[in-house]
């Protein structure tokens, strides 16, 4: 019982992790242009000023150097990718059911994707940032779905209780704040 227990705890703690993933992605994903065409950098970084650079790679630049708190954020997403890997591997090794395994496949094409997009040097290997993108954001919607089927799944055989909840959210958010 207690392991049923801990796995409902690492899933409850997982949606909250996503749900931040996702309020990070949705403000990233306003000031984002996916895009493969050449544009020429005029941002505030003045060692990169007129240096050509894709459009998607520049997007990111603008919003890591020139939109208030977009560095921050960036960072915040990149981390919570960190977590839910972290908490999926965990969550596999307790649950040890569809869902979980899936919900770690998803993370591992999810970051790959995530990269991807940026255009950084991974990009090279996968072309097409606007596709990639597409296939980051229904990577999103598949592990929202697995998450939930998920932790309906749990809370059929254990039922949620407020302090359940409470300490997953804590848990999730002291992790990324501190990882």
């Amino acid at each position: 019982m207690p392991v049923e227990r801990a796995s409902q705890l690492v899933g409850e703690t997982l949606i909250f992790c996503f749900l931040f993933a996702l309020i990070t992605g949705g403000f990233l994903a306003y000031h984002f242009v996916p895009g493969d065409d050449v544009v020429i950098y005029d941002g505030s970084y003045t060692p990169l000023q007129g240096v050509q650079m894709s459009q998607a790679y520049e997007s990111a630049l603008r919003i890591g150097l020139d939109v208030d708190g977009g560095m921050l954020l960036r960072q915040l997403h990149h981390k919570s990718l960190y977590v839910l890997i972290l908490g999926v591997v965990i969550w596999v090794l307790l649950a040890r059911h569809r869902y979980a395994i899936i919900s770690l496949g998803l993370c591992v094409v999810g970051g790959v994707t995530g990269y991807a997009s940026v255009d950084d040097l991974l990009s090279r290997y996968i072309p097409g940032t606007t596709w990639i993108y597409v296939l980051h954001l229904l990577v999103a919607l598949g592990m929202a779905a697995a998450l939930v089927k998920a932790s309906r799944l749990e809370a059929a055989t254990q039922p949620r209780t407020v302090g359940l909840v409470f300490l997953a959210g804590c848990i999730a958010f002291v992790t990324i704040y501190w990882l």
